[in-house]
């Protein structure tokens, strides 16, 4: 198959675009800024194409020879607190995504999604929702994806609590007591790739879950313990952790927001077997995180005896 990919530069569809090729389809992935799809460059029968993704007419023209579009623009903050960057990015983006694929004759449509989708009070979710809504009135051959929470040696997840708790020895968190049940990149590459292959996938959703439902105070104090950190980690009321929230809309990017902490009153564990139903057997974090966790921490704490040894 010829495959496009939205949003293919990013975690996943980096690690998507190389699973894609391993199985002799040929990729394009669809980019805003070239440079930051350079690494993808050397996988065999892969494209980049640069272009504004909300330009109808560009993408329809990029489209144009290819059986599938896939979606994976998401983000997790806007700049501001209106809901008008999640809306842009989940649902006028998937507008465009659908009329392009009209206009270019490509029937197929698989779309990620989110856990919760068009659930509680935040924008993220709601935007998630009415995405969702727009995919389900296509008239396209789609399927959806709903991961939960994805981790890997790339991640913006784990590595960042990882961050945090590298700079500060107390960390106070926001919701501790939300469940998650993450999920490791090379499964939810693989449920894409087998949903492709699979004719009774269309007009279905698939949630997909690691085998392991983790709070989010005992997941953050595990990555201290596998990066051999001995730190504290304090949970907070929700009125203490709301403020945080609007505390962190203020700084420049945003590594928690108002709308993050609306979005943790949810928990994101599914309700459906997903990867059961594609024939994958799920691995769980403490099965593959420490491969990468155990061994940063080995790293981190050779590089600080090696900047001692310059010292002295």
């Amino acid at each position: 198959m010829k495959i496009l990919i939205l949003g293919g530069s990013g975690f996943v569809g980096g690690h998507l675009s190389r699973r894609l090729s391993r199985a002799g389809h040929r990729v394009t992935v669809a980019t805003r800024h070239a440079p930051t799809a350079r690494r993808l460059k050397i996988v065999p029968g892969l494209a980049v194409r640069a272009f504004d993704p909300y330009d109808v007419e560009a993408l329809s023209e990029a489209l144009a020879g290819h059986d599938v579009l896939i979606n994976l623009v998401g983000i997790l903050n806007e700049r501001g607190f209106s809901g008008a960057g999640f809306r842009r990015a989940h649902v006028e983006l998937v507008e465009g995504a659908i009329e392009a694929c009209r206009r270019a004759g490509v029937a197929r449509f698989v779309h990620m999604s989110a856990l919760n989708a068009g659930q509680g009070e935040s924008h993220y979710l709601i935007t998630r929702g009415e995405g969702e809504q727009r995919v389900r009135e296509s008239g396209l051959d789609w399927t959806m994806v709903r991961p939960s929470t994805i981790f890997g040696p790339d991640d913006s997840f784990l590595n960042r609590f990882a961050g945090l708790l590298a700079i500060s020895p107390v960390l106070p968190l926001a919701r501790p007591q939300a469940r998650f049940a993450p999920v490791w990149i090379g499964d939810v590459v693989e449920a894409f790739a087998r949903a492709l292959e699979r004719d009774d996938s269309v007009g279905e959703v698939y949630e997909l879950c690691g085998r392991e439902i983790w709070r989010l105070d005992e997941l953050v104090r595990w990555v201290a313990r596998q990066r051999g950190m001995k730190r504290l980690v304090v949970g907070l009321p929700d009125a203490l952790g709301w403020l945080q929230g609007k505390v962190f809309d203020l700084v420049p990017g945003k590594p928690f927001s108002s709308d993050n902490f609306k979005s943790l009153k949810i928990d994101s564990v599914c309700s459906e077997p997903g990867f059961e139903r594609l024939g994958i057997e799920p691995w769980g974090m403490a099965d593959k995180a420490v491969e990468w966790l155990a061994d940063g921490g080995r790293q981190s704490r050779y590089q600080r005896f090696r900047q001692r040894a310059r010292r002295s």
